[in-house]
């Protein structure tokens, strides 16, 4: 398959997966949040894990199309940005015991997303010198 096919394959479905989710979080924040507390209520809160299986399923698929040096690329940007996420929620734990506010784990992702874009973006740039 060639690359830019299998690019547009991952684009499209991704962004299916992305509005699928996008959906869902809606419908389980307006239908969820005002449910007495119970089993229903968890899981129609937690429904929106439905279309991040969906993404996580456009990336899996994605890997296995990338041809073996941009697999090994990504797979080392993924580990770098790992590393980094590690370091600053390890250093960010402490500072909390210093009095910081607590964060909400979905900080973790974000800053997990960022990195793996930012050391991305940053060695596209240097390869492409």
């Amino acid at each position: 398959m060639r690359e830019k096919d299998a690019a547009r394959m991952y684009k499209r479905e991704m962004w299916s997966s992305l509005a699928l989710y996008a959906v869902i979080l809606m419908l389980a924040i307006r239908f969820g949040r005002p449910m007495p507390e119970g089993l229903l209520r968890t899981v129609v809160l937690a429904s929106p894990m439905i279309g991040f299986g969906a993404a996580f399923w456009a990336i899996v698929r994605h890997f296995a199309r990338m041809d073996e040096y941009i697999r090994r690329t990504q797979l080392e940007n993924i580990a770098m940005a790992a590393g980094i996420t590690a370091g600053l929620s390890f250093t960010y734990g402490f500072l909390e015991t210093a009095g910081f506010p607590k964060l909400s784990m979905f900080s973790v992702w974000i800053t997990m997303g960022g990195a793996w874009a930012g050391i991305s973006l940053l060695r596209c740039r240097l390869l492409a010198r």
